[in-house]
C-alpha cells in the first residue's frame, strides 16, 4: 500500500471506527447486532465488516468483547507476572507491537544536557486509524509520535520543540511518510524493517519507557506492576509521572498501563482513543494466542 493510498483511508477509517467504538461504548451492557452498529457509521453490515477487519485483524463483534472493566481485570490478572518477569531478564531484543519490531536507544548523557543539540528533526502530520498525528524523526530513530488532536493549544510541534529545544526541526513529511506506514500499516501487512525509537529523558524515565515495551501486546500494567519491575516498588506515583511524558505515542505502548482495578485512568491522547488501542490488540492478540 503506497503512503498516499494510507493517508486517504486513515482518516475515513478513523471517523467511522471512532463512531463505532462510542456506539458500542454507549451500548455496551447488551449485545448489538453488527446491522446496527453499521448502520451507526453508514456503512452497510458488508462494507462495515470488511473495513473493521481489513484495518484491525478481528471482528467487530470481538472488538467489543474486550471493551469492559471486567476484560481489563482479567488481562492484568494474566499479565502483571509476565511483565515482572519480562523486567527482571531485560530488554534482550526488539520487541512487537502489532507485528511491529520496535529497537530503542536513549541519547547520551551530553546529549540530554545539551537539549538534543545537533540532532536533526525530520517532522511530518499523517492520518492514522487512531486520528492525526505528528511524528518526528532522526537519522536514529523517531524521536516523537503524537496526536495533534491532543497537543496543547500552542500546536503539536510546540510539544516536540519543547522536548527536544536545542534540536534543529524541519519539515519532511516525505521523510516521515514511510515510518508512519510502517507503523500504522493494516493488520497483517509485512513489516520486515525494525522501527528505531531515540528518546531524550531522565535515567527514571527512560527505565519506565523500556518497561513499557516489554509490557505484552494484547496485556495490561497497573502502574505499580511497572514501579515494581523497574526495582522501585513504591514510585507508582513516579511512574505515573513517565508515562504521562512518554514522547513516543502507541510505538512505547503506554496505553498498556491503567489504573488498579481495570481503571483504565487518563490518557494524554484521550481514554476513547485508549480504549480503542486496548480493544484492538486484547482481542487480536487473543485470538492470535489461542489459535497458535
Amino acid at each position: 500500500m503506497n503512503t498516499a493510498a494510507l493517508s486517504r483511508d486513515c482518516v475515513a477509517d478513523y471517523q467511522r471506527i471512532g463512531a463505532a467504538l462510542r456506539f458500542l461504548q454507549q451500548h455496551r451492557r447488551r449485545p448489538v447486532p453488527l446491522a446496527e452498529v453499521a448502520a451507526a457509521v453508514a456503512l452497510s453490515p458488508f462494507h462495515f465488516q470488511r473495513l473493521f477487519t481489513r484495518w484491525t485483524g478481528i471482528s467487530p463483534k470481538r472488538f467489543a468483547q474486550y471493551l469492559t472493566l471486567d476484560d481489563a481485570r482479567a488481562l492484568l490478572r494474566t499479565d502483571a507476572s509476565l511483565l515482572e518477569a519480562a523486567c527482571r531478564l531485560g530488554l534482550s531484543g526488539p520487541n512487537r507491537l502489532h507485528d511491529l519490531f520496535v529497537t530503542f536507544e536513549a541519547v547520551t548523557p551530553g546529549e540530554y544536557k545539551s537539549g538534543g543539540a545537533g540532532i536533526a528533526i525530520a517532522v511530518g502530520e499523517h492520518d492514522t486509524p487512531f486520528g492525526r498525528c505528528l511524528l518526528g524523526l532522526t537519522p536514529r530513530g523517531v524521536c516523537w509520535l503524537s496526536f495533534v488532536d491532543a497537543c496543547g493549544p500552542a500546536g503539536p510541534e510546540a510539544d516536540l520543540r519543547a522536548a527536544w529545544p536545542a534540536a534543529t526541526l524541519r519539515t519532511d513529511r516525505a521523510a516521515t511518510a514511510a515510518v508512519a506506514t510502517r507503523i500504522f500499516a493494516p493488520a497483517g501487512a509485512g513489516r520486515d524493517r525494525a522501527v528505531r525509537v531515540l528518546v531524550r529523558g531522565t535515567n527514571f524515565q527512560v527505565k519506565v519507557w523500556e518497561a513499557l515495551l516489554r509490557i505484552p501486546p494484547g496485556g495490561l500494567a497497573t502502574y505499580r506492576d511497572v514501579a515494581a519491575g523497574i526495582g522501585r516498588p513504591t514510585a507508582a506515583r513516579a511512574v505515573g509521572n513517565a508515562v504521562g511524558r512518554n514522547p513516543v505515542a502507541f510505538v512505547i505502548p503506554c496505553h498498556r498501563v491503567i489504573r488498579s482495578l481495570g481503571i483504565l485512568g487518563n490518557y494524554g491522547g484521550g481514554v476513547e482513543r485508549k480504549q480503542a488501542m486496548i480493544a484492538w490488540e486484547a482481542a487480536r492478540y487473543a485470538d492470535r494466542d489461542r489459535s497458535s
